[in-house]
């Protein structure tokens, strides 16, 4: 019963420990590895509008892109990236540079059909088409440049349009509860390992210090001025 009791108590502590104090107990381990997704066949792709050649997954529940031949999902204010879209995830310690082009409201235009306002003719691309095709598509703009990413009447935005647009979904997506905890354990974990590094240092240095002051003890002592050996006969 003790034991039962002691574990009860344990787990309702770490339920309710703030994040500081979590992190300082978590220091030292790694991420954890995001929950799988379920496929019963390679999944289709769409391309998302102003984008540099991001793809996305539309039909789930979760953020799964393409970007740059690396699949990207986010997970709980991380992210993760694989050459794979169902296995092989690493943790990626930045945001990628593509994200902040993603509009949040794509599912909506995607469900809806229509880009802000504009009939969106997007295209399904099968997996084994789109990873035939993807770096030519890539590299010869073609979704942009001749399919206008399938938004009948598209025109692009002036520039200074989408860099206030980055700015903002960078503004918003850093607001996010569970990035700013994911951010917060980073900053723990660097003041950690600043403060191990700190100790080590001085560690290093005892034995030097040691040994000078072991020297100077051992040194033979001046004469004191005045004594006999200053005497002029």
């Amino acid at each position: 019963m003790k034991k039962i009791f002691f574990a009860a108590t344990f787990l309702a502590l770490v339920m309710i420990a703030p994040l500081p104090t979590m992190a300082q107990v978590n220091i030292g381990i790694s991420f954890g590895l995001p929950s799988p997704i379920g496929f019963a066949a390679p999944p289709e792709v769409i391309v998302l509008p102003e984008t540099d050649n991001v793809y996305a997954v539309p039909g789930i529940d979760v953020d799964l892109f393409f970007w740059n031949g690396w699949w990207w999902r986010p997970w709980y204010g991380r992210w993760y990236r694989s050459r794979y879209y169902d296995r092989g995830w690493a943790y990626y310690n930045n945001v990628p540079r593509f994200y902040y082009d993603v509009d949040p409201g794509w599912r909506g235009y995607y469900t809806n059909r229509n880009w802000r306002g504009r009939p969106w003719n997007y295209e399904r691309i099968p997996h084994q088409r789109f990873q035939r095709n993807w770096q030519n598509w890539h590299r010869n703009r073609y979704w942009e440049r001749q399919r206008t990413w399938g938004v009948q009447g598209y025109r692009p935005p002036p520039q200074t349009q989408r860099q206030e647009l980055r700015r903002q979904r960078e503004r918003e997506y850093l607001q996010r509860t569970e990035v700013q905890q994911h951010r917060q354990l980073i900053q723990q974990q660097q003041r950690q390992r600043e403060l191990g590094a700190q100790q080590r240092r001085q560690q290093q240095r005892k034995p030097q210090i040691q040994r000078r002051q072991q020297q100077q003890r051992m040194q033979p002592q001046g004469r004191p001025e005045g004594g006999r050996g200053d005497r002029r006969r």
